[in-house]
C-alpha cells in the first residue's frame, strides 16, 4: 500500500512548499494500490476508500479490454457522466468514424474561395465531394469539426485544425475512451447521498444529491505548473474568516522584498503575522528575529499568515478535506470575482477557487453561515461530505463529444501507455 500524510490545513502550496509544510504529519493515510496516474483518483480518507477500491479492482482484471466499452457497461451502474460520454463516443463514430483518414501536407491557412491540391484533400478528408475549391459548405464542415475538437470554429483550416484532422478519427477515439475510464472511476449511480464533484478539466464543480447534480458553479484551479491533482477526499469542516497561510514562494518573492524596502512596517499594513513554524501548534514570533535578506534569497523560509479581511486571499470561507496535497476549496475576495467570468480559469497554485462559496456552504448546512466572530472560527460539517476531483478532457454535447484543451498534458503518456503509441496534445487555435 502507498501512503500519503496529511499536513496542516489551510495550506494550498506549491510541490516546493510541500515539502517543508508534510515535514510535520498529522495522520499518516494508506492509500489503494490500483490508483492509476492520470485516470485515478487517490483516496485519502478510509470511509471512501474501499467500495471504490473493490470495483476498481474488478476493472483492473478486465486488463486493456476495459477500453473497449463492452455492452454490460450499459447494464452497470456507472456515474451518469459516464453514461453520457458512452453515449457520446456511439455518436462520433456515426459522424466521424467512417470518413477517409488521408493526410494534409503543412502549407497556407486554408480560407474560403481559395483552391489547390489541399482543398482537395481537405474536401476529401472531410467527406465532401469532389473539387479543389474552398466553397461554403467546406467552410461549415470545417467550422463543425473546430467546434467539436476543441478548436476555434471560425470556418478556417489553419495549422492546429489541419494538425487535429491529421491525427485522425482514431486519435480522438482513444481519448474519449480514457475519459470514460476516468468517469468510471466515479461514484456509482445506486451510492446514495451528497457529494461534490469538481472537474479540474472543465474548471467546473457540481453539487450531487442521489446521483444527480442540482446545482454546479465555476471553479479557478490549478495552473500547468501547480496542477490540481485527482483525488477523493471528505470535507469535514468550514473555516469562517480564516486565516491565509502565505506560500513560501510567495514569502520570497514579494513580502521579504517589501519588508526590506519599507520595514516591519510592510507586515503591520498587510495585517501579515510571522508563526513559529508549520505545525498546528505555532506561536507568533517577533518579525525583526527573522533574517529577511535570506528570505529574499531563498536560503531561509518564514511562515507566514494573514488575517481576516477584504485582502484574504481565503475570502469569507475555506472548505477544508485534509490531504497531503495541501488542496481545499475556498471563498475569494471581492475583486478576484471577475476571474470567473474569463474562459481561463486555471491560475491557481492548486487549490479551488469557487464562484459562490456562500452557496456551497449553505447547500451544506442548509443555513446561511455567518462567522460569530471576527477571527477564523470552524465549523464541522454534521455528515462530511466527499469531494471528488476528477479531470477530463472531453464532455458530452447535445449531439456527441466536445473535446477539451488538455490543460495538464495528461493525455499523451495514457494513449502511448494504453494504445501503444506516441500521442500528441492539439494545438490551440485554428
Amino acid at each position: 500500500m502507498r501512503k500519503f500524510v496529511l499536513v496542516l490545513a489551510g495550506l494550498c502550496l506549491p510541490a516546493s512548499a510541500l515539502a517543508a509544510a508534510s515535514q510535520q504529519p498529522i495522520e499518516p493515510i494508506e492509500v489503494p494500490p490500483s490508483v492509476e496516474q492520470g485516470l485515478d483518483m487517490v483516496y485519502i480518507d478510509r470511509e471512501i476508500a474501499p467500495s471504490m477500491q473493490q470495483r476498481d479492482a474488478q476493472q483492473h482484471d478486465q486488463g486493456i479490454d476495459q477500453f473497449k466499452v463492452a455492452d454490460a457497461d450499459m447494464f452497470a451502474p456507472v456515474h451518469p457522466l459516464y453514461t453520457d460520454l458512452r453515449r457520446a463516443l456511439v455518436r462520433y463514430e456515426m459522424r466521424w468514424g467512417d470518413l477517409p483518414q488521408v493526410q494534409i501536407p503543412a502549407g497556407p491557412t486554408l480560407k474560403l474561395n481559395m483552391t489547390g491540391d489541399r482543398v482537395a484533400l481537405l474536401r476529401q478528408r472531410l467527406g465532401l465531394p469532389e473539387g479543389t475549391k474552398f466553397d461554403a459548405p467546406l467552410a461549415a464542415a470545417v467550422k463543425e469539426f473546430q467546434d467539436v475538437h476543441g478548436l476555434k470554429a471560425d470556418g478556417v483550416a489553419g495549422a492546429g485544425t489541419i494538425q487535429a484532422l491529421n491525427r485522425g478519427f482514431k486519435h480522438y477515439e482513444d481519448v474519449l475512451l480514457l475519459n470514460l475510464e476516468r468517469a468510471r472511476r466515479l461514484p456509482q449511480t445506486t451510492e446514495s447521498g451528497r457529494y461534490i464533484l469538481v472537474d479540474a478539466g472543465s474548471a467546473r464543480l457540481f453539487m450531487y444529491e442521489n446521483g444527480k447534480p442540482v446545482d454546479s458553479m465555476r471553479v479557478i484551479v490549478g495552473s500547468k505548473v501547480t496542477e490540481t491533482p485527482m483525488m477523493a477526499a471528505l470535507l469535514r469542516y468550514v473555516s469562517l474568516n480564516p486565516w491565509w497561510n502565505t506560500p513560501p514562494e510567495l514569502a520570497t518573492k514579494s513580502v521579504a522584498p517589501g519588508v526590506l524596502k519599507e520595514g516591519l512596517k510592510y507586515l503591520t499594513d498587510r495585517d501579515y503575522e510571522v508563526l513559529s513554524d508549520w505545525t498546528d501548534d505555532a506561536t507568533p514570533i517577533d518579525p525583526s528575529t527573522v533574517d529577511w535578506q535570506a528570505v529574499a534569497d531563498g536560503k531561509a523560509t518564514v511562515r507566514l499568515r494573514r488575517g481576516p479581511g477584504p485582502w484574504n486571499s481565503m475570502g469569507d470561507m475555506r472548505f477544508n478535506m485534509p490531504n497531503d496535497f495541501g488542496i481545499y476549496l475556498h471563498d475569494v475576495p471581492d475583486f478576484e470575482h471577475a476571474l470567473f467570468d474569463k474562459d481561463d480559469r486555471w491560475i491557481s497554485n492548486g487549490c479551488i477557487r469557487l464562484q459562490d462559496a456562500h452557496r456551497l456552504a449553505k447547500w451544506l448546512f442548509g443555513r446561511t453561515m455567518v462567522a460569530d466572530s471576527k477571527t477564523e472560527e470552524n465549523v464541522d460539517v454534521p455528515d462530511p461530505v466527499p469531494v471528488y476531483v476528477t479531470y477530463l478532457t472531453a464532455e458530452a454535447g447535445a449531439n456527441g463529444p466536445k473535446f477539451r484543451a488538455d490543460r495538464y498534458n495528461r493525455d499523451p503518456a495514457l494513449l502511448a501507455r494504453y494504445f501503444g503509441k506516441d500521442q500528441q496534445v492539439a494545438s490551440a487555435g485554428n
